[in-house]
């Protein structure tokens, strides 16, 4: 038996989830049929086009949340709490990664998901996906909190990450993670957001349809949020537009890239600092190959 300080890669999880334990979480859940989602995948598949689920999910919570600005919102205090509403909308995705040999969670924040196209917010995943976390210039901050000493990391990481005006390009608006790369039905993360999504694995399932028993493709879809900032109503009336979304897939046209990365080198920067407490990795996308670990379905 060892016993052995905490590998400097992991730091910048543990700062995270100490900056969150006032969060007050309630979890709700949903099934999806994803047979629009899956359809739609396979057609771009045979056009050399990839998407990712994570890709959909990301794009349809950006226009749900946008019509529910409360809950794109953040607070920050206890004797006298104040709130933040965000003017865009930013999604963070949890990625797992090899750091210094170490597998560890990042989360590079997407920006402005409410004006993206499918195509841009593909970009993005594709990008981050794929890229090296040890020379991508988004995630220098990380690696610069991993070789600040104690206690100067976490004081660099709560200068960076408290402040509301900066919440949303540090944390995003909210979050998505992913474990459906394994047999995982569903599962609830908090990721340091109002509103976190988590993703289950697709699975052909029985439905009914019409008064007959057919088979689909569901995915469990599970929504965490933050009691201080939202109540259960309204986060089951963003749930339930999300899951009616998602089942009829209205896209909005490629355009010339509206979203962006927050891109930083500060210590703590906003791009890759919070993880969410899940460890994701997964398959690639349609018509992609396999080249590694990644986030689920990216």
């Amino acid at each position: 038996m060892t016993i052995q300080p905490v590998p400097r890669q992991r730091r910048h999880t543990l700062y995270f989830l100490r900056e969150i334990r006032a969060f007050s979480p309630v979890h709700l859940d949903t099934e999806v049929d994803m047979t629009q989602v899956m359809a739609h995948r396979g057609a771009a598949a045979l056009d050399a086009r990839r998407y990712s689920v994570v890709t959909y999910v990301l794009h349809a919570a950006a226009r749900v949340l946008e019509r529910h600005p409360q809950a794109n919102s953040a607070i920050r205090g206890t004797v006298w709490p104040k709130v933040i509403q965000h003017s865009s909308v930013n999604g963070k995705l949890t990625l797992d990664k090899t750091i210094g040999g170490q597998r560890v969670v990042v989360a590079p924040v997407l920006r402005d998901l409410q004006k993206a196209s499918l195509d841009d917010i593909q970009r993005l995943v594709d990008r981050f996906r794929d890229g090296d976390p040890e020379r991508m210039p988004e995630l220098a901050g990380v690696r610069a909190l991993h070789r600040k000493r104690w206690p100067f990391a976490p004081r660099a990481f709560r200068k960076v990450a408290r402040p509301l005006p900066k919440r949303a390009a540090v944390f995003g608006t909210f979050a998505v993670t992913s474990l459906g790369h394994r047999p995982v039905d569903g599962f609830h993360s908090v990721g340091g957001t109002t509103v976190t999504l988590g993703l289950g694995r697709v699975l052909d399932r029985a439905v009914v349809r019409g008064g007959a028993v057919a088979v689909a493709p569901v995915m469990r879809l599970s929504l965490t949020f933050d009691h201080r900032v939202i109540d259960g109503a309204e986060a089951a009336d963003l749930l339930g537009e999300l899951k009616d979304d998602l089942e009829r897939l209205a896209l909005v046209p490629a355009s010339n890239g509206h979203a962006g990365a927050a891109a930083c080198a500060d210590p703590a920067t906003a791009t890759a600092t919070a993880g969410a407490p899940g460890n994701e990795r997964g398959h690639a996308a349609a018509g992609a190959p396999r080249t590694g670990r990644r986030e689920d379905r990216a």
